[in-house]
């Protein structure tokens, strides 16, 4: 009999069996967490699931990196899942790039201490193995040698996220085969974020000298999973490591990671299709759901457990400020007053969104500060006002308005949506934006390159409490507006050097306000997103992210439980 006649069969059987393990595990939460079980494949529509692999070469810095060999390099720091909801905690682990200190472990890294102000040295785990790669090379033991070379690969990469990066490190110095110390010439505040667990830390073997590190073939590293095939537009998909390092603990036994014998991503480009696939079980955990799906989802397919997350992406279209008439801020203020964000709000997402919650993220703690404690002309660019833009408009020399290219993303279904909405707002103060959709690959290079339009509507990540920030700051390449103010440069400085969390919050929070006020982009709300899983995925709640964009600890630690599989049909 197919599935999906068995589903339809035994609906009322399986809507008492779930009211049963419901309540058995409700009952085993008392008594401690249930048992893992070995076996099966775990199909994912991750996060990103429209996109396939932009690289494999650690120097070719991509925010996708981690994303898609982080199941194979690992990291010096990790997030510590038994910190989070699934073991109890209140940590989330959906933040792009964010690991607040109380939820930092050591992954390759056993300990780490400072010797003085400036001198950190990091001690790494024994016994860790690079897996074998046949003809490349043969398991080995990491040692720090290999931390040293990675780091010296991407420092020494024009491509590297930044020119100076690691610039608050003189040295990285091998004292031996398991210990490292990181020289400082000032403090960093982003040090465990930089070279710890973000976007260019994963560890790689020094036999990527001698081979092409752009071929997915070629990926090597200490994870719980090996890379055993790539189809561009298709799937990767991972295969299980059987002498990984890492175990988990549950009731004094020891298991090793990871459970599951493969990961497979699924990369669909169309959003029904990727729906569909929940919904038949195709995938068993789809990371980003659209709000306006959820409920059709809820009514059709009742089995599925659920998360809501607030989007980590800033909304907005970025207005270069060397394309006239950008530069006259009254332009940019008229352009975002003439936006109605509460409509956007409560119409277009069904109030599934927050009104402002970019550049900082409320899931920074003290670092963000409501809209309502914000100055009143920052309060007002929030606020619908087309009679006050054309005013502005005019005494800017614009009283007929104008008209100016837009470039978007094709691969955001919600941006598409968005887009014309916004062309609408704009056209009744007399501004016409012509919109030009594009590939992600020639979109994202658009940016990088400076050759994108003087429209740019895209969503860029919060990373964390500074790097937000230091996004705007002259020269960076997530700075699609082009934005150089040299004292909002130098503050940023003055903020990534306080030791101090209290003043990095003070200071973070007041350029936050003056950048909010610069209005150098139309800024849009934040969408909340949903998460859906099959209840057979086990020691899951919803997390991400383990580090920057990095899901591969999240996964190795999921388990499936196949016989409620076979008991739903599947």
């Amino acid at each position: 009999m197919k599935a999906s006649a068995l589903r339809k069969k035994s609906w009322g059987r399986r809507v008492g069996m779930l009211t049963l393990v419901l309540a058995l595990g409700a009952w085993a939460n008392d008594v401690g967490r249930e048992a893992p079980r070995y076996g099966g494949d775990l199909n994912i529509g991750t996060v990103y699931v429209t996109l396939s692999a932009l690289s494999w070469d650690p120097v070719d810095w991509t925010w996708k990196s981690n994303h898609d060999t982080g199941l194979v390099r690992e990291q010096l720091f990790a997030g510590d899942l038994d910190r989070g909801v699934r073991g109890g905690g209140d940590y989330t682990f959906v933040a792009e790039a964010y690991l607040p200190t109380d939820v930092i472990r050591g992954e390759l890294a056993e300990s780490w201490e400072w010797q003085d102000d400036l001198k950190l040295v990091v001690r790494l785990r024994q016994g860790v193995m690079f897996h074998e790669k046949p003809g490349i090379m043969e398991s080995r033991e990491l040692t720090a040698h290999d931390v040293k070379f990675t780091f010296d690969l991407v420092d020494s990469s024009p491509k590297k996220a930044q020119q100076d990066y690691w610039g608050y490190i003189d040295e990285l110095e091998v004292r031996d085969d398991h210990t490292l110390v990181f020289h400082f010439n000032e403090f960093n505040a982003e040090w465990a974020y930089r070279f710890g667990y973000g976007y260019q830390s994963s560890i790689t073997a020094r036999e990527l000298a001698d081979v092409d590190a752009k071929d997915w073939r070629n990926l090597m590293g200490t994870g719980p999973f090996e890379l055993t095939k790539y189809i561009h537009g298709n799937s990767h998909i991972y295969r299980r490591r059987d002498n990984y390092w890492d175990a988990e603990v549950y009731d004094g036994k020891s298991f090793q990671l990871p459970y599951v014998d493969s990961v497979k991503y699924r990369i669909i480009k169309d959003e029904a299709t990727y729906l569909t696939a929940l919904r038949t079980a195709k995938v068993d955990i789809l990371e980003s759901v659209r709000w306006i799906a959820v409920d059709h989802l809820k009514e059709s397919t009742p089995e599925l457990n659920w998360s809501r997350w607030l989007g980590m992406s800033g909304n907005f279209i970025a207005l270069r400020l060397d394309h006239e008439p950008f530069a006259d801020p009254r332009v940019r203020r008229a352009l975002n007053l003439a936006v109605n964000q509460r409509e956007i709000v409560e119409l277009f997402y069904g109030g599934h969104a927050e009104l402002m919650a970019y550049p900082q993220h409320p899931g920074f703690g003290a670092y963000y500060q409501p809209l309502e404690e914000m100055p009143a002309s920052v309060q007002e660019l929030f606020d619908y006002n087309p009679e006050r833009a054309r005013e502005l408009l005019a005494e800017a020399g614009y009283p007929d308005g104008f008209a100016f290219d837009v470039q978007v993303c094709s691969c955001s279904p919600s941006n598409m949506d968005l887009l014309p909405l916004i062309e609408s707002y704009l056209a009744a103060i007399g501004v016409e934006i012509r919109i030009q959709p594009m590939e992600y690959a020639s979109f994202l290079s658009a940016m990088t390159t400076q050759t994108h339009g003087p429209g740019y509507f895209m969503n860029n990540g919060h990373t964390n409490p500074t790097t937000t920030l230091r996004k705007f700051i002259t020269g960076h390449k997530w700075n699609p507006a082009l934005i150089s103010r040299p004292e909002f440069d130098a503050e940023v400085q003055q903020l990534m050097r306080m030791p101090e969390e209290a003043d990095r919050i003070a200071l973070a929070r007041k350029l936050t306000i003056d950048l909010l006020d610069f209005a150098p982009y139309i800024w849009l709300p934040t969408e909340y997103v949903y998460t859906a899983w099959w209840p057979w995925v086990k020691n899951y709640a919803g997390e991400l992210r383990a580090g920057a964009v990095r899901p591969g600890p999240i996964y190795a630690r999921i388990w499936i439980d196949q016989e409620l599989k076979r008991e739903l049909g599947f």
